[in-house]
């Protein structure tokens, strides 16, 4: 038996399209401890996530983390789940079928997208086998993180690597490696800011809230910090704000090392105390909302805020099905798949091309044995 994946379907000439695998962080397939346990132990075991000694980790994960932290987290789970299961699942769907619309009308050639979670259900794998089975040989892959991190990006690059190993025929491979400062990204979250002050009282302060990472991670060259930093500057330029009128904080941290700083949590406890009661946050790293927007942002730290004495608390959900999100993802696919044969405005031509080419060819040879 083969140790690589075979393409035993494949005949000459068959039709070829060009794929794209979006991929996101992850969910637990059902909000209970079972479901949390297989997830936060896929998680918590890759080394891009922890970066902590093997012989010192597993004890503490295997010993104490996989034993009490899936009961406390299956409950936050409970609080955000919907009749469609888990959100950031149900919106990245939602994201795949709306960009499967958008590609159709921008390629004339064809193509497919496929949805991946580097963490639980749908597989990193199972995606790729999908777009091998619709005939990609070129596939592009998109992690929906705008900003770079080695613990989000990285690994994500990591899986895929690992499956294509097993394939036979290896396609062509392209990686978006960040797109924090993309002009459509700006566009649609400067767009989710104003809509949302179109309706609510705009706050003092625009808090802009990104997943913490430990500060260890920066000192060793991850870029995370400064392209985070970058996202926020052009977004309150786009804005009009005035340095004053918006922060930037880190969200989400765990364990007892340092992460980035200023902590969310901590400046939302302090920010009643120095005149302002009145905040908008919004989370522009993550492309859909999940558990860390929808329970720790919008109802986790809105208490701490409004314990302290704050007194309007409004949170900007994520772009997610957004049509400038959409739009914003399409023209990055775009952008990264130039030069590839659907893409290209004569594909049908070319195709109409070789096919004749190929029925002269067959017609030749058959002469040729006569």
């Amino acid at each position: 038996m083969s140790r690589f994946l075979n393409d035993k379907d494949y005949f000459h000439g068959k039709s070829a399209c060009t794929g794209v695998l979006l991929v996101n962080l992850g969910t637990p397939d059902a909000p209970d401890k079972p479901s949390l346990r297989r997830y936060l132990k896929e998680f918590l075991s890759d080394p891009r996530v922890v970066e902590i000694p093997r012989i010192v980790w597993y004890p503490i994960l295997y010993g104490i983390i996989l034993n009490k932290r899936p009961a406390a987290s299956a409950e936050k789970y409970q609080s955000v789940w919907t009749a469609d299961g888990s959100p950031l699942l149900a919106i990245s769907l939602q994201q795949q079928k709306a960009l499967q619309k958008e590609m159709e009308i921008r390629f004339s050639g064809p193509v497919k997208i496929e949805l991946a979670m580097r963490y639980g259900n749908p597989s990193i794998a199972s995606g790729l086998l999908k777009l091998k089975e619709a005939g990609a040989r070129r596939i592009l892959i998109l992690p929906l993180y705008p900003q770079y991190c080695a613990a989000t990006n990285a690994t994500t690059f990591d899986k895929v690597f690992d499956e294509l190993k097993r394939w036979r025929w290896m396609p062509e491979l392209r990686l978006v490696n960040h797109y924090h400062d993309h002009p459509g990204y700006i566009e649609a979250l400067a767009s989710s800011v104003l809509e949302h002050w179109e309706t609510q009282p705009r706050g003092q302060l625009l808090l802009m809230s990104f997943h913490g990472i430990p500060k260890r991670n920066l000192t060793l060259g991850d870029p995370y910090f400064c392209e985070c930093h970058k996202t926020a500057r052009l977004l309150a330029a786009e804005l009009n704000l005035k340095p004053e009128e918006y922060r930037v904080t880190f969200q989400s941290r765990f364990g007892k090392a340092e992460w980035l700083q200023p902590y969310t949590d901590k400046t939302l406890q302090a920010l009643p105390g120095q005149g302002i009661k009145q905040v908008d946050v919004i989370c522009p790293g993550f492309a859909a909302d999940c558990l860390e927007t929808l329970e720790e942002i919008q109802v986790e730290n809105r208490e701490y805020f409004l314990h302290a004495g704050g007194e309007n608390y409004h949170y900007i959900p994520a772009l997610n099905t957004n049509t400038k999100h959409i739009h914003a993802l399409a023209d990055i696919i775009q952008q990264h798949t130039q030069g590839w044969p659907e893409t290209a405005a004569d594909w049908q031509e070319s195709v109409q091309q070789q096919q004749a080419e190929q029925v002269l060819q067959r017609a030749t040879d058959k002469g040729a044995n006569k």
